[in-house]
This record gives C-alpha cells, structure tokens and sequence, in this order.
C-alpha cells in the first residue's frame, strides 16, 4: 500500500511511519492539515491515516475538502483521541470511512487499513445488482441509488448496506454485520452504531418509505414494508 500518515503528534507519526514501511508499504507523512490536503490531492494514495486535531487546518475540514473540492474517494481512517459517539458521527459525515480511538495498536491501524483497501479492490471484481424495492446497490460501479437518485456511500457504510440488502428481508445480527465488515478485527462499541446513523441519514431519512430497521436484541433488517410486516 501507498499511504499518507497526517498527523502532528511527531513520536506517534514515527511509530506509525517505520511500523507500516516495516511491513513492506510506501509511506509519506504530513505533520499539518495544510500539507496533507496538499499531498493528498497531488498524489495517488491507496488510504489515508488522519488526526483530527491538527494544525493549519483540522481533520474535519480537511476531510470534507478532500471529498467535496478535490472529489478524491481515497479511503481514509480517522486516528484520533476523540471518542465521543459524536465525534465518529462528525468524522464519518465529513467522508471518512473508518475511525479509530487513541491509543490504538500498529497493528489494528494496519489491519483496519488493509480492510479498506481490500474492500476498494473487491468492489472491482464483483457483477451484481441488489434491489430492495426503489433501492439499488450495484456492486460492479460501486453506485448506490434510491428512487432513481444518487446515494454516495464511504466504503464501509456501503460494505454494510450491501450485507443488509444481500440477505433481505432477513434480521441480520450486530456479530455478522461486524465480521463482515471488519473480519476479526472488531471495532469499538459505537462504531456499528455511527456507520448505521450515517446509512440512515443518506438511505432513508430523505425518502418517505423506511426500509432499514433495529430489532433490538436481535440486529438490523433491510426491507419492504410488506416483508417486514411478515
């Protein structure tokens, strides 16, 4: 992998820098949001590891930039200290697709990043349109629409509408949400949670019909209104 560390913590960004080259990848580094945005337009990177407290420029920002005035789709996880269910939703919205609590193993950020790039790479092999009623997944362009309308989705909220609508109108449990988006490397409790807040707010909150439900205690379900009715 090619990957560009943001971040101003210069002891963190060492570790981080000679754990991944130790592993065989191309690292860059950026200790302010200014360079990196600069260095992530530039160049190609296979993903992204930022901080959200930076100088110059501060990771939400940068984020949005990046995705909205740039258009670049790079997969990006969000290493921050910041571990409040509000902060992940922000971090999320603003077009991260993973986020990380501090401190975190080298070893989980590698992970977790190796999971973003594969999911990148899966997405290219596979020919296959879902359809739950008015929605649409197709997995061969990575496009999701609703009704005939646009849906931009980060990596990992796609990875998740994709297992949903595999398995309609099935209640699929938070465990396999979890290990088919993540594999064995579970995230944080409120992880799931953030990425399902974003699915909502993006799939079903701007339409009339809902089609994603919580059966709490027992998981998440994707459906038309007369399969979830049965």
């Amino acid at each position: 992998m090619h990957v560009l560390i943001i971040e101003d913590n210069r002891d963190l960004a060492s570790d981080m820098f000679d754990f991944l080259e130790s592993k065989g990848h191309i690292v860059d580094a950026a200790g302010d949001g200014v360079t990196g945005l600069h260095l992530a337009v530039v160049n190609v990177y296979d993903a992204i590891v930022l901080d959200l407290t930076l100088p110059g420029m501060d990771g939400l920002t940068l984020c949005r930039r990046l995705r909205e005035d740039a258009g670049k789709e790079t997969p990006i996880l969000m290493v921050t200290a910041r571990d409040a269910l509000e902060d992940k939703i922000s971090g999320l919205e603003a077009g991260a697709d993973d986020y990380l609590v501090k401190p975190a193993e080298l070893r989980e950020i590698e992970m977790r990043l190796r999971v973003l790039t594969r999911r990148v790479g899966e997405r290219t092999q596979r020919q296959k349109v879902l359809t739950v009623e008015d929605l649409m997944l197709d997995t061969q362009i990575y496009s999701v629409r609703r009704g005939g309308k646009l849906i931009e989705l980060p990596p990992i909220p796609y990875k998740i509408l994709e297992v949903l609508m595999s398995r309609s109108p099935q209640v699929v449990s938070r465990d396999d949400i979890e290990r088919a988006v993540w594999g064995e490397g579970r995230p944080d409790s409120d992880s799931l949670r953030a990425h399902m807040y974003m699915l909502r707010e993006l799939v079903d909150k701007p339409f009339e019909r809902k089609l994603l439900r919580t059966l709490r205690g027992f998981g998440y379900q994707l459906a038309g209104q007369d399969a979830a009715q049965e």
